[in-house]
């Protein structure tokens, strides 16, 4: 399946110094996947204490990347 990534993704990747194979690895092997608001998914992925969080917009062909960061494990109990 095809990723696509928003502007603003892009800049938070820049930001938080994400490389684009880790966002992959967090689609293609979740530690926690789950529905949010709008349709959208969240796909979370641990990454020495902290953990990665990729919100997506998902069809048959694509999945979008809205947007990404990093957050403290503890914060969300993953």
């Amino acid at each position: 399946m095809k990723i696509a990534f928003t502007e603003h993704s892009k800049e938070r990747m820049n930001k938080y110094h994400i490389n684009p194979k880790i966002i992959e690895n967090c689609l293609n092997l979740p530690d926690l996947k789950s529905k949010t608001y709008l349709n959208r998914i969240l796909y979370q992925k641990k990454l020495n204490g902290h953990v990665l969080r990729v919100i997506v917009e998902e069809s048959k062909e694509i999945k979008r990347i809205i947007t990404v960061y990093k957050a403290r494990r503890k914060r969300y109990g993953i």
